[in-house]
């Protein structure tokens, strides 16, 4: 039975070492409150680090042992390790750069190092425990690395990634020394997961640009998977808070803090982790304003305001800390009375019946990050206003903002425009709070951590499913043994082979692509078995492969079958076939070769290239989209046709194409053994065109095609090209 193995750096249970031994007690934070229900199901696992250091053998037997009860496995670290990977490349390297605070960012090669480590190390402890139809769900910004490494051990295994960060756009991804490889890692998942759609956008572009894999409607294609790449944004349980709120607990809890506080008295309430993404000093200078600018509030409002300490030994957080401490002194030094303080600070965490008392006490939730992935504390909010009141106000860059749309959506970094929403929310009326907050609570409670689970499986189950209807089967050694017994017991063979992307990988000059002396030599060792017909089959002019390779007694198919040459003829055209229509269709392709830095045209004999492998790739794509709208339109009247290929739109000739041009072959050398070999779309006609016995092989990107086989690139071709040539 197929088990869900669920990997983070943290387990949902933590382990502290304290006077009386080492004590076991629930990590804070949405992951493990969201995923508790799943990973305790069934035989369903949750790997990761306890987050304590444990040396010795008898206790991380005992936490071992503990664990495993709970459907728990331990990842123990290294003092190095958890310096190095965790507090190091992960909270000093990915973090701010994820958060688009670079000038904050360490580029260690040593630390780089360890997270490399650590994240082989991961691997392997999964590894020990994966079966092999387990769908393993990987989360977060420290395992980057960690869904490619599973992928090469496991290359059949379903696999999830989620990022729980926000993704930063392009221009920050490339400043990461290792962003290639960081980007390989998570496109070892099938389907990767972020919380907006903007988080996707950012991975889409950074994956196009930096590694060239293209994409449709967010499936990406590798060159030997698809993988689907989705928004999903994080519910909370909205019934456990909302329950929780609701309870005799925190009513009483309520009502103590009522009434240390006054009963007038309006709480706005602020939750955050120390961190400097959170805009906490930006929050209390918007506060301070407030209390400058509307004296009328004064001992009517307080700020509530609850850090939870993080990282204050390093000195980043450190000195954070001691902004937040001085401003809090001055501003209740400046307004408190002796009743009255503006702001009640709490540095510490709290449990979640006091989280839930806090909730319910709130007038005002205020929820300003400079940079945040969700902010699962705004739909806490929501979920615990019971009674219909209260006002949110949420910062733009939160990734709740793109759903909480009747929440109050503020710039965090606009001073006045925060203290002016803070005037706002504190004012507004009890039929308005019930409005917006009635609208959100519907959406909290039908978006909520149970069926983001559920989207993010079925999305998982979908893309492996259509992994499968899509690819063709790699042709691995059995396939190749086989190929090479029927080709050796054949006496009429034909070998259709396409140039760019199948015998040569691609240029960005496509001039710059001719043939090796290595190539030549393979060539020449194919057609000197007279048995052998090997045709060239390219979408390339005639002129280009005639110098190239005409002094080889090969057979061309040329510009996608309009030219056609056997080896000691001429030359000859399919069809008779015009070509006037250059001189209008010329000047469209040049308009968009005048909009698109890098393009260029080339003109065949019968039909008109633009090539864009050297623009920019997102401005290539949308001129490509722009000039395949435009030429299709024409060509529907003209008896034209439209081809798409890697980085090039032609148009030529309708009723030509690389199937007819074989056909020829097919019908006059009647072969016993057929093999064709082809990358992109064009050679789909190829593929068409074969029986169903031939050899059919699609190169390079992995996905749906006509092609029986499938190998990854040109070097895959010619060994197996090489392997055909040697004596049986």
């Amino acid at each position: 039975m197929s088990r869900t193995i669920i990997v983070s750096n943290r387990l949902p249970t933590k382990v502290r070492r304290t006077d009386d031994g080492l004590a076991f007690s629930p990590s804070e934070g949405g992951l493990a409150t969201g995923l508790g229900a799943v990973y305790r199901q069934g035989d369903n696992l949750w790997v990761g680090w306890p987050g304590t250091f444990l040396q010795d053998e008898a206790e991380q037997a005992h936490v071992t042992e503990q664990l495993q009860a709970d459907h728990m496995r331990p990842v123990f670290l290294t003092e190095d390790e958890i310096r190095d990977y965790y507090e190091g490349f992960s909270n000093e390297t990915l973090w701010p750069t994820f958060h688009y605070f670079p000038q904050h960012a360490v580029y260690e090669p040593r630390l780089w190092q360890a997270y490399q480590a650590v994240n082989q190390k991961f691997c392997e402890a999964v590894l020990a425990v994966a079966r092999p139809d387990d769908t393993i769900w990987v989360h977060d910004y420290q395992l980057l690395l960690l869904p490619q490494l599973l992928r090469e051990a496991l290359p059949g295994a379903s696999i999830g990634f989620f990022l729980h960060i926000p993704f930063p756009s392009y221009e920050l991804m490339r400043v990461l020394p290792w962003n290639a490889q960081l980007l390989r890692g998570m496109l070892g998942a099938d389907l990767i997961g972020f919380h907006t759609y903007s988080y996707m956008r950012h991975f889409l572009s950074s994956v196009s640009r930096l590694l060239g894999h293209t994409n449709q409607n967010g499936l990406i294609e590798t060159g030997s998977r698809s993988v689907l790449v989705d928004s999903f944004p994080m519910g909370i349980d909205y019934d456990k808070y909302a329950s929780e709120a609701a309870s005799e607990v925190a009513r009483r809890i309520e009502q103590d803090y009522r009434q240390a506080l006054g009963s007038e008295v309006k709480v706005v309430l602020s939750i955050d982790r120390l961190d400097y993404t959170k805009g906490i000093p930006e929050r209390l200078q918007a506060f301070e304003l407030l209390m400058e600018q509307q004296p009328e509030l004064h001992g009517h409002v307080t700020l509530l305001m609850l850090v939870v300490p993080s990282r204050d030994q390093v000195s980043q957080y450190k000195q954070l800390k001691e902004e937040i401490d001085e401003r809090v002194g001055r501003i209740n030094a400046a307004y408190r009375t002796i009743t009255w303080n503006p702001i009640q600070y709490f540095y510490r965490s709290f449990p979640l019946e006091e989280l839930a008392a806090l909730y319910r006490l709130a007038d005002v939730a205020l929820i300003t990050p400079l940079r945040d992935g969700m902010n699962l504390v705004a739909k806490e909010f929501v979920a615990s206003k019971n009674e219909g009141r209260g006002v949110l106000i949420l910062s733009e860059r939160a990734g709740a903002a793109r759903e909480l749309s009747d929440a109050l959506i503020i710039n965090p970094t606009d001073t006045a425009a925060v203290s002016e929403t803070l005037l706002r929310a504190l004012t507004m009326p009890v039929d308005e709070q019930q409005q917006h907050l009635t609208s959100m609570q519907a959406l909290v409670r039908r978006y909520d951590i149970h069926n983001w689970v559920e989207l993010f499986m079925n999305r998982l189950a979908y893309i492996k499913i259509k992994q499968q209807v899509m690819a063709t089967d790699t042709l691995g050694p059995a396939v190749a043994d086989e190929l090479r017994r029927e080709f050796h017991s054949a006496q009429r063979r034909l070998l259709l082979l396409d140039y760019d992307g199948t015998l040569v990988n691609f240029h960005v000059n496509p001039q710059r692509v001719q043939p090796d002396e290595a190539l030549r030599q393979l060539l020449r060792a194919l057609t000197a078995d007279e048995r052998n017909h090997v045709v060239i089959i390219s979408g390339r002019d005639r002129a280009t492969l005639s110098t190239w390779l005409g002094d080889l007694p090969l057979d061309f198919i040329t510009e996608h079958g309009v030219w056609l040459r056997r080896r000691g003829h001429d030359w000859g055209m399919i069809q008779a076939l015009r070509n006037d229509w250059k001189r209008d269709l010329r000047p469209v392709l040049e308009l968009h070769v005048n909009r698109t830095a890098g393009s260029f045209i080339e003109e065949k004999e019968y039909s008109l290239v633009w090539h864009y492998r050297k623009t920019d790739d997102e401005l290539g794509e949308l001129r490509a989209r722009e000039l395949v709208s435009h030429l299709s339109f024409v060509a529907g009247s003209t008896g034209l046709q439209v081809l798409e290929g890697n980085k090039v739109i032609e148009i030529k000739n309708a009723g030509v194409d690389k199937g007819v041009a074989a056909s020829r072959w097919l019908q006059e050398l009647q072969p016993d053994f057929i093999l064709a070999i082809g990358d992109d779309r064009t050679d789909e006609d190829t593929f068409r065109a074969m029986p169903r016995s031939a050899y059919t092989v699609k190169v390079g990107a992995h996905e749906r095609s006509l092609a029986r086989f499938h190998l990854p690139g040109p070097a895959e071709v010619r060994r197996l090209l090489a392997s055909l040539a040697e004596q049986p």
